[in-house]
């Protein structure tokens, strides 16, 4: 069975997949980038067989792959930025092969500096990118084999937070800055109750995975070794570093506010619940 980790693009997913590869996937919890295969992204080329033509051909894929990859009967961790529903009557995922889902939101309007950069895109371009309820993205140019349903910031956040079929734990990017050790024992502790581990937290593991999955080291990790998910920008003609500001991302000093007034109305019922407005 399949537990997602799921995010809107830039919200602090490969944070929190870099910590439970390093708690799950090692004897001492000391992370490592060479970790991160033991949780993969889906969708992606590797599931697929042959080339994918278009979204359609590619949808139509998604649930019969999963099915294959749970008949080990081992429980597998999967990266996704999909939005959880349907695409073209397609079903992205269901409670058939999913144990459950972590769900990772982050301000949209601190999301939209790191779209910025890890997309290449201007402040406009990374506004519409949020709001386009119609909106994918995919890491090749023709190959739709890596094509994620996104929808908008708010579309996204809604089909992840309001499932019924199987338990989903939210996690609010925010907090882990100040209190990463409560939100990450919650979630061990929630991962365990899925997988019906009466074991409690290993402190010993569990304060190392947290040590060396600190944004400050991963981006100096990516800075030494690179980092094999960083997008490649044909327009500067190299790899956007992925880690960029991390919690230092503050929307106060860099966004006009035409944009914030756009995003807090378009957003504004799922941003108070959520406790990011009044």
């Amino acid at each position: 069975m399949i537990i997602w980790i799921a995010s809107y693009p830039k919200s602090g997913n490969t944070f929190i997949r870099s910590f439970l590869s390093a708690y799950y996937y090692t004897n001492n919890g000391e992370f490592d980038f060479n970790l991160l295969k033991f949780i993969e992204q889906f969708p992606d080329k590797q599931f697929f067989d042959g080339f994918i033509n278009d979204k359609d051909d590619a949808s139509k894929k998604w649930l019969p792959i999963q099915r294959k990859l749970i008949k080990s009967k081992k429980v597998k961790f999967l990266k996704t930025h999909s939005a959880y529903g349907s695409y073209n009557n397609n079903q992205f995922t269901s409670s058939e092969v999913t144990l459950g889902g972590i769900y990772i939101v982050r301000d949209p309007r601190n999301i939209i500096s790191s779209l910025k950069n890890h997309f290449s895109l201007n402040v406009d371009g990374a506004l519409n990118m949020l709001l386009d309820e119609n909106r994918g993205i995919k890491s090749d140019d023709n190959n739709f084999a890596t094509y994620s349903f996104l929808s908008s910031w708010s579309n996204h956040l809604n089909s992840w937070s309001n499932i019924k079929s199987f338990r989903t734990i939210i996690i609010k990017y925010e907090d882990l800055e100040n209190n990463s050790e409560k939100i990450l024992t919650d979630l061990i502790r929630f991962i365990n109750n899925l997988l019906n581990n009466n074991k409690g937290v290993d402190y010993q593991k569990f304060k190392k995975a947290i040590e060396t999955t600190n944004f400050s080291i991963l981006k100096k990790k990516e800075n030494k070794d690179g980092f094999f998910e960083a997008m490649f920008s044909k327009k500067e003609n190299k790899k956007i570093p992925f880690f960029n500001l991390g919690f230092k991302s503050d929307w106060k000093k860099v966004l006009d506010k035409k944009i914030v007034e756009v995003i807090e109305k378009k957003f504004g019922r799922e941003m108070k619940d959520i406790g990011y407005i009044n």
